[in-house]
């Protein structure tokens, strides 16, 4: 992760001191498990508990010649002890500590990203919160369509956020999985007890069938969950930066004291915080797409998707912590500029009640399609001359020979639009009450 988007407390974590940190946990918790069963003195696991370190410094200095990062960990730890040092990683392979760390490093990343999601999904109630009963005009093509509130365009991204939130908890489920099985993970030489007390202590899951290293499926499902919350902010992103068009106007990002949108432009405000979250969203498909040939690897294991991981994982953690952060600032100070979101809904007059209208007459006994030849007619002239669809529906004959002009104002309600909303945002949990409208 780059320093111009690294969070610390996510650096902290896929930091080397941190990863030789964790793979010292997890030996020293193997070596207490294999000491409660008899098979460690005492004396012996109590020396590498108190004294045994690590230090990076001569860690990469043994990996210069050993050309293997668990090799040079481990003869560093073993020159901070003396004999007690041959019960390390008795029976166990690299693998072990690789994975189980990965495991731990998930549960710690994963935590952060969830509070951050929360966070995000806060920001997006409130935001529907502060724009219940604001007609404004849906779009569909980008073109008008039929009104709807602004809370419940908003309303769509909180449920998106809420099945975002369901997955990466059934994704941190499964990826917080590690495994303490040897060589081919076949336990031939350390008992799956060992793995079971070191999984448990580390709060995280074991592998049932492990290959010598966890099954990478796993890993392929966190990442689409990632990928998954950068879709999410991506299409939160792409509305606010379309409605912050000039031509539309309805809102904006916050602009900060002392801001500047171009070097060469004084009066301008760009939608940089949208536009950084699109282009994250497309860096979190890419870790998808890595993490999804990672799943195929020789036999029992092969390490062609080891050097990919260091990559990806820590990368794919701290930018979607970042975008989660920033989603939120943008949802929780999103300005709504009501003036230009009643402008926009003025522009295409009335014809949205067309549908309306259209209903109307087929449950009148007209078929579909001469209603909406009818219907159609009555729009477009309205549309070309510049007068109100009520008063082109009422000045068609075809119409009013079915429809009386009691029918046709009333089809012409605004309200019938915006019935639901209370109901919507019910089933959403933001709002009390299952109130319907009339359909």
């Amino acid at each position: 992760m780059i320093d111009r988007y690294a969070l610390p407390e996510m650096t902290a974590v896929w930091a080397d001191e941190s990863r030789f940190a964790r793979w010292l946990e997890i030996e020293v918790l193997a070596v207490e498990a294999r000491c409660m069963a008899g098979l460690v003195p005492q004396e012996d696991f109590e020396k590498i508990r108190d004294n045994a370190r690590f230090n990076p410094a001569r860690i990469d200095e043994i990996e210069q010649v050993t050309q293997h990062d668990v090799i040079a960990f481990l003869t560093s730890v073993a020159e901070s002890l003396g004999p007690e040092s041959r019960h390390i990683h008795f029976g166990m392979t690299s693998s072990d500590i690789l994975d189980t760390c990965l495991a731990t490093q998930f549960r710690d990343a994963g935590k952060l990203i969830s509070e951050a999601l929360d966070s995000y999904g806060t920001a997006l109630a409130s935001l529907v919160f502060r724009t219940r009963g604001i007609p404004c005009m849906g779009r569909t093509h980008g073109m008008h369509a039929e009104p709807t509130t602004m809370a419940l365009k908003f309303a769509g991204h909180y449920a998106e956020y809420q099945r975002c939130a369901e997955r990466l908890e059934q994704a941190l489920k499964s990826v917080c999985t590690g495994t303490v099985s040897g060589a081919v993970g076949t336990y031939a030489h350390i008992d799956p007890a060992v793995e079971e007390y070191v999984c448990r202590k580390l709060g995280i899951g074991f592998e049932p069938v492990p290959t010598q290293i966890v099954a990478r499926d796993r890993h392929a499902q966190f990442l689409y969950a990632l990928a998954a919350i950068g879709c999410a902010l991506e299409r939160f992103a792409t509305e606010t930066r379309h409605l912050q068009r000039t031509e539309v106007g309805e809102a904006e990002e916050s602009f900060a004291r002392g801001q500047k949108g171009s070097s060469a432009m004084p009066h301008k405000k760009n939608p940089i915080v949208g536009e950084r979250l699109c282009g994250f969203a497309r860096l979190l498909r890419g870790y998808l797409s890595t993490a999804l040939e990672n799943t195929a690897l020789w036999h029992e294991r092969d390490i062609s998707h080891s050097s990919a991981e260091r990559f990806i994982f820590p990368d794919a953690c701290g930018v979607a912590l970042y975008a989660l952060r920033k989603a939120a600032g943008l949802a929780g100070n999103l300005v709504i500029n009501l003036q230009a979101v009643q402008r926009n809904f003025e522009l295409s007059g009335d014809r949205f009640h067309s549908q309306s209208l259209l209903l109307l007459l087929v449950n009148s006994g007209v078929t579909r399609e001469a209603a909406y030849a009818m219907i159609q007619d009555a729009a477009m002239t309205a549309m070309n001359s510049g007068a109100s669809f009520r008063d082109a529906a009422l000045a068609s004959a075809s119409i009013t020979g079915v429809l009386s002009v009691a029918d046709v104002e009333a089809a012409c309600d605004l309200d019938r639009h915006f019935a639901n909303e209370r109901f919507v945002l019910f089933r959403l949990g933001l709002a009390d009450g299952p109130e319907r409208g009339t359909t």
